[in-house]
């Protein structure tokens, strides 16, 4: 069905009128780009098939990150568990206490050892274990054979499939008391070394074993950033005179520079996280004055001395602190000019 319009002056008169053509057959003036945008019912039919199958993943993410929130009311309880088979039935029936749990962590200097430690291991492999990825990154991307990148990346890539009782095991043969190391310094006539339960070495031993289980896994993302450098920028760079050094200063690693700064704001974020289980496993070794941190203070207090409340206390002001960092962390990425995690 077609529809007319009369101008109202000459001047309409001669100013063509652009018509479309809809999907009945219809004609009608055609809207100004950028006039509005699709309507969220359009918007649904056009990406059904791609929210269904993002669908599962939000389900999962819904079920296992975000319902266990509502469990952080256990902090202000007094919680037992066997006051019901249900648990949702015992956080109800639970006594409220306030702040009670909260006044007893601060009262308590067990949390402020775990606190010290915590941060002292994270400083340590923040210094020493994050810039070795990016120097495993730039090595091997500088082999030219691809025979021998992609073996060099499957030798430094197979440790992380390990467990990380496979890992201390291996280091206990070595450094233990009856490791190979201490075996060879007495056979020479030295005193035997036991680096496994040596408390002033334990930050380094585990920024050891992370270093040899995690480090080839983390180079995958900066390898990745590498791979989508223009070769024009390096042959451009090498015309205008500059050696392998200059070429790797200044067009490698601005490249990876976002790359950097994103990873470091999550690593800041994640600072009160340094490893449960590679610790757990090796705490009693070196006693919990030097191997207790926040996530093995959690688990021991809530799991084994059947503390919940205390235990979810601790928890959740370590989430509100990683929150804090983040942010922080994220402030000053903007403030170098990088996006960090969320642009401004």
């Amino acid at each position: 069905m077609s529809h007319s319009t009369v101008p109202r002056s000459k001047a309409e008169a001669s100013t063509p009128v652009k018509t479309t053509v809809a999907s009945d057959g219809a004609t009608g003036p055609r809207e100004k780009r950028g006039s509005g945008k699709l309507s969220l019912r359009l918007r649904f039919r056009r990406d059904r098939v791609l929210l269904l199958m993002t669908l599962p993943a939000v389900l999962l993410l819904l079920v296992f990150n975000y319902l266990p929130i509502l469990g952080n009311i256990v902090a202000f309880q007094d919680y037992d568990p066997y006051i019901s088979d249900n648990g949702i039935v015992s956080m109800l029936n639970s006594p409220f206490v306030g702040m009670e749990n909260f006044q007893r962590i601060f009262e308590d200097s067990a949390f402020w050892n775990a606190v010290e430690n915590t941060l002292v291991l994270f400083f340590v492999q923040l210094l020493l274990f994050f810039p070795i990825p990016i120097l495993l990154a730039l090595l091997i991307n500088s082999v030219v054979r691809p025979r021998v990148r992609a073996f060099a990346q499957a030798v430094l890539y197979l440790p992380h499939f390990f467990s990380w009782v496979l890992v201390i095991a291996v280091f206990q043969q070595m450094f233990g008391g009856a490791g190979m190391l201490s075996q060879l310094l007495r056979q020479n006539g030295y005193d035997g070394l036991d680096i496994m339960t040596n408390p002033d070495t334990f930050p380094f031993l585990l920024t050891a074993q992370s270093v040899w289980k995690d480090a080839g896994w983390g180079i995958i993302i900066f390898l990745a950033a590498l791979a989508s450098v223009s070769p024009d920028l390096y042959e451009a760079a090498a015309m205008d005179g500059a050696g392998r050094w200059r070429r790797m200063w200044h067009v490698t690693l601005p490249a990876l520079r976002p790359v950097i700064a994103l990873l470091l704001v999550l690593r800041v974020g994640d600072a009160l996280t340094v490893g449960f289980e590679q610790i757990l496993l090796q705490r009693d070794g070196v006693g919990p004055g030097a191997g207790e941190v926040l996530d093995t203070f959690v688990w021991w207090n809530g799991v084994r001395n059947q503390d919940f409340g205390y235990a979810a206390a601790a928890g959740l002001v370590k989430g509100v602190v990683s929150i804090g960092l983040v942010l922080a962390a994220n402030k000053v990425a903007h403030l170098m000019g990088e996006q960090g995690v969320y642009k401004k």
